[in-house]
C-alpha cells in the first residue's frame, strides 16, 4: 500500500520532470526525436482544444410565448396555405455570422415543445449561397415539352407546369434577382447526364464558358429540343384482369404515374434539360448536375467558403428534399434555410398546390429551419 501511495505521488512529478527535461533539450537545441514528437503532439492537441472551445458558444434555449402572432407563409396564399398553430415561441438568435449583413428570421416545429419556435438569424452574404432545386424548362417555349397524348413531366400536366412557371416568375425570380451579386453564389440543379450543350451553355463547377460558346450552345439546345418527337402511346384501351385480384392487375397495367418511354417516347429523359426561361440566368450562376452526386457540390460550396444556404425550388415533396441539392444532403454540412413560399409541392387530385405545399413544408420543419421571402432582408 505504501508503495502504491508513493507511486501515485510520483506520477505528477514524473510528468513535470519530463516537461522540464523536454524544455532543457529544446533550449539546448538537442531534442531527441521521441521527445520532440511527444511535445509537438501535446501542443497540437492543446491548440486544437483551444480552437474548438473558441468556436463554441452556449445557446440559451429560452422559449418565450408569442401573443397573437400572424400566420406564417401568408404572403402568397394562392401557392401555399398559411401556417397556423396554436402555440408559438420566440427563441434567441441562432446563426450569428461575423460581419453579418443579412437578416433571416426562421421557424421550426417541435412536438416536444408543443409548438412552433421562431428565431432571428444574422448571416454574412459572402458566405451564403442561393440554390434552386430543379427549375426544369418544360413547356416554357425552349422546346422541351410535355409529351402527348398521355406523357408526364415535372408537375405532370401542362396546366400544372404553367402554374409552377408563374410561381417561378412571381416569387422565385424576383427573390434571386434581389440578392444576385450580393450573395456569394446563385445555383440551379438539373436532372440528366453531363452533356456538351449544357456544359457550354451554363457555368459549371469546372468551367465558365465564353459568350460565344454560350451563343453556340443556345442554338444547339434549340435545335436538339425542337427536333425530338414528343408523341408517345395513348392510354390502354383494354386491361386483362384476374377474377380474384382485379385491383392489383388494374393498377399494375394502368398506374397513376408512368413517365417511361411508353408514354414519353424513348429518349425523352436523355434530352438536355434547360433552366426554365422564367428565371433570368446570369453568366456567373452555376449549374449543378444531379448525376454527379452530393460530394462535388459540398466540396464546391466549401471551396467558396459557403456556410449558409437559402434553398428554393421544386418539388417540395420530392426533389427539394431528396436529390443532390436537396435539404437532406445540404443540411448535413451547412446552415440551411428552406424558403417555404419559394417552393411548390406536387398536387395530384387537386387544382391548387397550396395545401400540399403547406403539409410538406410543415413536415420538413420538424428538422429544418423554414423562412419566407419577406423575412429575408439586408441589414442596413
Amino acid at each position: 500500500m505504501l508503495l502504491k501511495r508513493l507511486w501515485r505521488q510520483m506520477i505528477p512529478c514524473a510528468g513535470l520532470l519530463a516537461a522540464f527535461l523536454a524544455g532543457m533539450f529544446v533550449q539546448s537545441e538537442r531534442v531527441p526525436p521521441a521527445v520532440q514528437a511527444a511535445s509537438s503532439a501535446a501542443e497540437a492537441q492543446a491548440t486544437s482544444a483551444s480552437t474548438a472551445a473558441s468556436n463554441e458558444r452556449v445557446y440559451r434555449n429560452t422559449l418565450t410565448p408569442l401573443k397573437n402572432p400572424p400566420p406564417l407563409l401568408a404572403d402568397y396564399p394562392e401557392f401555399i396555405q398559411p401556417v397556423v398553430e396554436a402555440q408559438r415561441f420566440e427563441a434567441p438568435l441562432l446563426v450569428n455570422d461575423a460581419e453579418a449583413d443579412l437578416e433571416v428570421r426562421a421557424w421550426r416545429f417541435s412536438y416536444n415543445a408543443r409548438g412552433i419556435i421562431e428565431m432571428p438569424n444574422r448571416l454574412s452574404l459572402k458566405h451564403t449561397a442561393m440554390i434552386m432545386v430543379h427549375p426544369w424548362g418544360i413547356d416554357d417555349g425552349q422546346g422541351w415539352r410535355t409529351p402527348e397524348p398521355a406523357g408526364v413531366c415535372d408537375f405532370c400536366t401542362e396546366d400544372k407546369n404553367h402554374l409552377a412557371a408563374r410561381h417561378t416568375r412571381e416569387v422565385i425570380n424576383p427573390f434571386l434577382k434581389r440578392f444576385r451579386g450580393k450573395a456569394a453564389l446563385a445555383m440551379f440543379s438539373l436532372t440528366g447526364k453531363k452533356d456538351p450543350i449544357r456544359t457550354t451553355h451554363y457555368r459549371s463547377f469546372e468551367y465558365n464558358p465564353t459568350a460565344a460558346e454560350r451563343a453556340e450552345a443556345a442554338k444547339l439546345l434549340h435545335d436538339k429540343l425542337h427536333a425530338f418527337d414528343y408523341r408517345g402511346e395513348g392510354l390502354p384501351a383494354e386491361l386483362s384482369l384476374s377474377a380474384d385480384k382485379p385491383v392489383i392487375d388494374y393498377f399494375r397495367q394502368f398506374p397513376g404515374l408512368d413517365a417511361s418511354a411508353k408514354y414519353n417516347h424513348a429518349g425523352f429523359w436523355d434530352l438536355p434539360v434547360p433552366v426554365t426561361s422564367d428565371i433570368d440566368v446570369a453568366p456567373d450562376d452555376v449549374l449543378i448536375f444531379d448525376v454527379d452526386g452530393y460530394a462535388p457540390l459540398r466540396e464546391f460550396l466549401q471551396r467558396h467558403a459557403i456556410r449558409n444556404v437559402l434553398l428554393v425550388g421544386y418539388a417540395t415533396d420530392m426533389c427539394y428534399c431528396k436529390t443532390t441539392a436537396g435539404y437532406e444532403n445540404l443540411s448535413k454540412d451547412f446552415n440551411v434555410f428552406l424558403v417555404g413560399d419559394a417552393s411548390l409541392a406536387t398536387y395530384p387530385a387537386n387544382n391548387t398546390p397550396k395545401y400540399a405545399t403547406n403539409a410538406h413544408i410543415s413536415f420538413a420543419a420538424l428538422n429544418q429551419l423554414v423562412t419566407q421571402v419577406s423575412w429575408i432582408r439586408e441589414i442596413p
